[in-house]
C-alpha cells in the first residue's frame, strides 16, 4: 500500500484554493476598490404615532387613572390647607377628563365652565400670600423652521427622521451620491472612507464609524466615455459602503471634486441619485 503511494503525487486543500498567479492578476485588475461613506444624521426625536397608538395610549392612561387606589390625602395635606385645595382642583379635572373618553359618562359631566369649589379661594390664598404664577411649559413643535423653508442643507429638519448625505460631483450624469473615493495601496476601507470625507467635505465635522467592516456594496460598470486612458483594464469599480454618525460640525464642500450637497431622508434621496444607485442602497437606509 505504501509503495503504490510512492508514485503519487500528493494534493492540499488550500492549494488547490488558491488561483494561479496569472488568474490573480486579471481579477485584481477588473474592478477598481471603491470606499464610500454612509453619512447619517440618527432621528433627533420620536417618530409620529400613528393615530390608533394615540386612542390606544390615551385609553391605557385614562383608564388607570379611573382604577387607581385612592391617595391618602390626609396624611399628606393638612385640612383646609391650600395645597389641599390645589389637589382637590387638580384631581376632580382629571376625572373629568380620565370620564369624558367613555361616552356612557359624557352625559354625566358637568359642563366645563362649571368652578370647582374651592377654586376662588385659591385664588385669593395665593393673591394673599404674594405666590408667583407657575410658569406654563411650552412644547416646541416638531417642525422646524428649516422645515418650513424645505433648506436641504440644514441638520435642523425632519427631526423624526434619519438624514443621509449625498454631495454632487461636477457632471451632468450619476452627479449625485454618497461620499466616495479609491482605495490606495496598504489602505483599509475605513481609513479610506474617512480620508474621503475630510477631502471632499471638510474637516470641520464630529463623526463616529459604527464599524470597520462595510454595510453593503455596489458593483457596477463604468461607461465607455469614463474609461480613462491610464486605466483601460479597469473594467467597473466595485463601491463598499462604510457607515457613519454625525455629532456635530457641517459639511464644508472643497468645490473641486464636490460642488453641492444635502441632507436627505429615505424617501428623499430617490429624486436626486439614479435607479440603479438607489436599487442598490435601499435595502441599506432606514
Amino acid at each position: 500500500m505504501n509503495a503504490s503511494r510512492k508514485g503519487r503525487k500528493s494534493y492540499s486543500i488550500y492549494s488547490s484554493l488558491k488561483p494561479e498567479p496569472e488568474i490573480r492578476e486579471m481579477v485584481a485588475k477588473k474592478y477598481r476598490i471603491v470606499s464610500s461613506i454612509v453619512l447619517t444624521r440618527p432621528p433627533q426625536i420620536l417618530r409620529d404615532l400613528h393615530p390608533f397608538e394615540k386612542e390606544y395610549y390615551l385609553y391605557q392612561q385614562k383608564l388607570e387613572q379611573i382604577h387607581s387606589p385612592p391617595f391618602p390625602q390626609d396624611f399628606y395635606f393638612k385640612k383646609g390647607s391650600i395645597a389641599e385645595k390645589r389637589w382637590n382642583k387638580r384631581k376632580e379635572q382629571d376625572k373629568k377628563n380620565a370620564l369624558s373618553v367613555f361616552s356612557e359618562f359624557n352625559d354625566n359631566l358637568k359642563d366645563k365652565s362649571d368652578i370647582v369649589e374651592g377654586e376662588e379661594d385659591i385664588n385669593n390664598d395665593n393673591k394673599s400670600l404674594g405666590d408667583v404664577e407657575e410658569e406654563e411649559i411650552k412644547i416646541a413643535s416638531r417642525i422646524t423652521q428649516d422645515d418650513l423653508n424645505n433648506n436641504l442643507k440644514s441638520l435642523n429638519r425632519a427631526l423624526h427622521r434619519t438624514l443621509y448625505l449625498i454631495v454632487k460631483k461636477p457632471r451632468d450624469e450619476h452627479a449625485w451620491q454618497f461620499p466616495q473615493g479609491g482605495v490606495n495601496n496598504r489602505e483599509s476601507l475605513i481609513q479610506a472612507a474617512a480620508r474621503e470625507l475630510e477631502e471632499e467635505c471638510g474637516n470641520k465635522m464630529d463623526v463616529w464609524f459604527v464599524g470597520r467592516r462595510p454595510i453593503g456594496c455596489y458593483k457596477y460598470t463604468h461607461p465607455k466615455n469614463f474609461v480613462r486612458e491610464d486605466d483601460k483594464d479597469t473594467k467597473g469599480s466595485m463601491v463598499f459602503f462604510m457607515k457613519a454618525h454625525i455629532f456635530a460640525g457641517q459639511v464644508h464642500v472643497d468645490q473641486k471634486e464636490i460642488v453641492d450637497f444635502a441632507w436627505v431622508t429615505k424617501q428623499e434621496m430617490k429624486d436626486f441619485v439614479t435607479s440603479n444607485y438607489y436599487s442598490a442602497v435601499l435595502d441599506m437606509l432606514s
